[in-house]
């Protein structure tokens, strides 16, 4: 007898079972999948605009000013805030509705940087004001940079986020290709014209905003708490804390036995690979390479990548994540010395360009342990402590390879920052850790 809802059949001692469930559907293609495609092109133009802008504000300021210093100015202030209110901007993530933030964020940025050329058509533009800007755009990164990744993980189910984040990873890689010269192009048709563009970019990003929506609230920190205090805390810290608590994503990845050392390996990584490029630069120059030939030369990271984006499910199957991490990281100190080789910026650009090929699957990788070990309720603060972690990496880098510089040739400089990556990584490769990790094998829910 059916009720409509239950089916049954006999078995031959008379028990009843229920007929095996029909196999589920497969999910959609990620291709039609208009939800992460509409978001997807929304943060190809978030990330195209920071790109113009972070090349086009050196540019205006150095025009407005003469000073290189002031000129420099604009990036130190845009990470400097973006690491400040990376701390809260992970909790906030984790507190209220990730869409709203995402409008909010989008719409300040819009605001911004629609106000230099406003200011620049009425004759207004001044230092003060430029500075602010840089301000502005890295507080929103900090706010807005955490929820986009979770945007993309809760509208893709658990089999294609690996497809999904390796698409992520070429929007990054394209618009780091493509930004710089179109910054340059458009500045020679005008200095207002890429903060237009960057305005442009900015509501693109605000309009998918609006327009797509997704799930946005986390879960209740109070639920997760009940079900951790049942299932106890693993060696990561599994418990989660009160609800605001803007430190937890930093204590959890201090607690972490893996994602600990794999950070620890990235920051190095992202160290040695700030600080040696303005020693390439110097190298390059000093070979009478033009400053077109320069940016081609160090074009090539941002080439890898784009290709690298292509093979990240492939290395994956390859090896275990600590096991790639190690072969990209040790990868990076030869590639270091690459300048000092016959060929000037061909050699250059071929070193950054075997450097590129692993750099998705790096971040598809810190991405995927993320997600699949991190519950929703904590989830934003841990990618904030992150994000936070890699950009802190940036400014030091710049000024290490300065003091360098002052004190050593390009070649001695370039070969201290290969030896202090490889002296960095002898622990990392001895311990066991990071050998011996495997892939998570489901998500979290």
């Amino acid at each position: 007898m059916s009720t409509g809802t239950t089916t049954t059949s006999a078995t031959t001692d008379g028990a009843t079972e229920a007929p095996p469930a029909p196999p589920a559907a497969p999910p959609v293609p990620l291709r039609r999948n208009w939800r992460f495609q509409a978001l997807w092109a929304g943060q190809a133009g978030s990330t195209l605009g920071l790109q113009i802008i972070d090349t086009a504000y050196p540019l205006l300021l150095l025009a407005l000013t003469g000073s290189s210093t002031l000129a420099a100015a604009f990036g130190a202030l845009q990470i400097g805030a973006s690491v400040l209110f990376g701390i809260h901007g992970g909790s906030v993530a984790d507190r209220y509705d990730r869409r709203r933030i995402l409008i909010v964020g989008d719409t300040t940025r819009l605001i911004a940087c629609a106000s230099v050329p406003l200011a620049m058509a009425l004759d207004r533009l001044t230092l003060v004001h430029s500075l602010l800007v840089a301000v502005v755009v890295g507080a929103t990164i900090a706010y807005t940079g955490p929820v986009r990744l979770l945007a993309v993980r809760s509208v893709v189910p658990p089999e294609q986020l690996r497809q999904a984040l390796a698409q992520d990873e070429a929007r990054m890689s394209g618009a780091g290709l493509i930004g710089p010269p179109l910054a340059g192009a458009l500045f020679g048709l005008g200095r207002a014209a890429p903060f237009v563009g960057t305005a442009l970019t900015s509501l693109l990003a605000l309009v998918v905003a609006v327009l797509v929506r997704f799930p946005g609230r986390p879960e209740s920190p109070a639920d997760t708490s009940d079900t951790n205090a049942t299932n106890g805390a693993d060696e990561a810290g599994r418990t989660a804390p009160a609800e605001g608590a803007a430190l937890a994503g930093y204590r959890y990845l201090a607690r972490s036995a893996l994602l600990r050392p794999i950070l620890a390996v990235v920051l190095l990584i992202n160290l040695a690979g700030t600080a040696m490029l303005l020693p390439v630069m110097v190298v390059l120059r000093g070979q009478g390479t033009s400053d077109a030939g320069i940016g081609l030369a160090l074009a090539g990271e941002a080439v890898g990548a784009l290709v690298g984006a292509l093979l990240v499910r492939r290395l994956h199957r390859l090896a275990g994540p600590g096991v790639l991490l190690l072969a990209v990281s040790w990868l990076t100190v030869p590639m270091i010395l690459a300048p000092l080789l016959p060929g000037g910026p061909a050699a250059v650009f071929a070193g950054l360009f075997l450097v590129g090929l692993g750099v998705p699957t790096l971040r598809v990788m810190i991405d995927l342990l993320v997600f699949q070990q991190v519950t929703d309720a904590l989830r934003g603060r841990v990618i904030a402590a992150t994000m936070t972690m890699f950009t802190v990496g940036m400014p030091a880098g710049m000024v290490g390879s300065g003091l360098l510089l002052d004190h050593l040739s390009p070649a001695a400089a370039l070969g201290t920052v290969a030896a202090l990556l490889a002296a960095g990584l002898v622990p990392a490769t001895a311990g066991r850790t990071l050998r011996r990790a495997t892939w998570p094998e489901r998500t979290t829910a």
